[in-house]
């Protein structure tokens, strides 16, 4: 844990190792081969007796430096980048389970997620999606082939929050890693670990890196779980300290062999972008609890989807977990407003499919991210077809306010 504060700690991160020529921030390095003037060292960094970089694949310095930087953001032990978000995901549960597992999940996933946990059900892992906001159906989803439960903090794109601290507890009495997905909170606002998360997730492109430059992904090992009871570990990686098996065997069997690694150009990106991650996600909450608050009062919007606001379902709980409520929300327009009309009248509001950018993005969900799950999987997840989700940015408030209320006056 570092000494400093968030923002600090991040800034000043690089420089707690040695950094060539004085630079303040870790350089790209771009060797994919690194050469031993002893073989026998070489050998050693593959055999994990001492750290060193082998191949590209798996290692190097640049990204070794931001794998440390979103460590120190999670105040966890160890993190692996990885290309994307859901190389993350699939690469750690490629890696951690096998035919024949099951998994709970919480049914309000980000619609990749959704996919590629169908996927895992083709090949032999089961897969229960429960509503996470109740820990009570989480239980009573575990059965005796159960190795671990996955939730997201806030749901894409219908904010809704799953029990987040008892889902821990229950974690911790039945032995089950728990899998946590930060993108739609980030470290600043919230931090898995207080609640048992065991492995925690994040989206690198989406808050963290916060310019739309870049894609990138991170898993990182909190500590909280005794992998020493887990049976898919293999013996290969049952050496050292135990509570980094799990993350080893991800970092060793997972990227190495699925390759999803992430380039050193795209980890400075991220490294570079995550230094104003707290000056940003300030602006961009108090832009979303605004927006929030003028639409709730708009006679054309039916329905607002926000943690901020009172009459969500999970307002108080949100209002416990988590620094602010966030960036993204979802609303509904009256049925008979044209969405696409809408959103072709708004100015400053970009027709977009990414999260935590610094502009303001939105998009219809029904009929772009969740268009393959079908109707009938939308409406179990509450997406109606008139649903737009809102990635707030960090423009000025005022000026956002002015785009939502000419763009409804239009349709109006």
């Amino acid at each position: 844990m570092s000494k400093f504060s968030f923002t600090t700690g991040i800034l000043h991160c690089d420089r707690q190792d040695p950094i060539e020529h004085g630079s303040v921030h870790k350089p790209i390095h771009t060797a994919v081969a690194f050469g031993y003037e002893d073989a026998r060292d070489l050998a050693d960094v593959f055999q994990g007796k001492v750290f060193g970089y082998s191949y590209g694949r798996q290692s190097n310095p640049t990204v070794e430096a931001l794998q440390k930087k979103i460590s120190l953001m999670e105040q966890g032990l160890a993190s692996v980048a990885f290309g994307t978000g859901m190389g993350a995901i699939g690469t750690a549960l490629f890696s951690l389970l096998r035919s024949g597992d099951h998994f709970v999940s919480s049914s309000f996933l980000f619609g990749n997620t959704n996919s590629l946990f169908a996927s895992f059900q083709a090949i032999g892992v089961d897969v229960t999606f429960v509503d996470a906001t109740d820990v009570a159906q989480v239980e009573s989803a575990i059965n005796e082939r159960t190795k671990l439960v996955f939730v997201e903090t806030i749901a894409n794109p219908r904010t809704q929050v799953s029990d987040l601290e008892a889902i821990g507890e229950l974690c911790r009495e039945r032995a089950l890693i728990y899998f946590v997905d930060n993108t739609m909170t980030s470290p600043y606002l919230f931090l898995p670990k207080n609640v048992g998360a065991s492995l925690v997730i994040n989206s690198l492109t989406k808050c963290i890196a916060g310019h739309a430059n870049v894609l990138g992904g991170t898993v990182t090992e909190m500590g909280n779980y005794d992998w020493t009871q887990f049976p898919n570990i293999y013996d290969n990686y049952k050496k050292g300290d135990p509570r980094l098996w799990g993350i080893t065997q991800v970092r060793k069997k997972g990227l190495r062999d699925f390759g999803a690694a992430l380039a050193p150009e795209a980890a400075h990106h991220v490294a570079v972008g995550a230094e104003t991650l707290a000056l940003r996600m300030e602006r961009s909450c108090e832009n979303a609890m605004a927006l929030c608050q003028f639409l709730a009062r708009q006679p054309r919007v039916k329905k607002v989807f926000y943690p901020g606001l009172e009459d969500h379902p999970q307002h108080e709980r949100s209002r416990k977990l988590f620094r602010h409520f966030g960036g993204i929300f979802s609303f509904e327009l009256e049925d008979d407003i044209d969405l696409f009309n809408f959103m072709n009248s708004l100015d400053i509001v970009i027709a977009s499919s990414n999260l935590g950018d610094n502009r303001t993005l939105a998009i219809p969900v029904a009929h772009t991210i969740y268009y393959e799950m079908g109707p009938e999987r939308r409406a179990s997840m509450g997406i109606a077809d008139s649903l737009i989700r809102i990635s707030v940015g960090i423009e000025e408030t005022d000026d956002l306010i002015r785009d939502f209320e000419q763009a409804l006056s239009k349709v109006a």
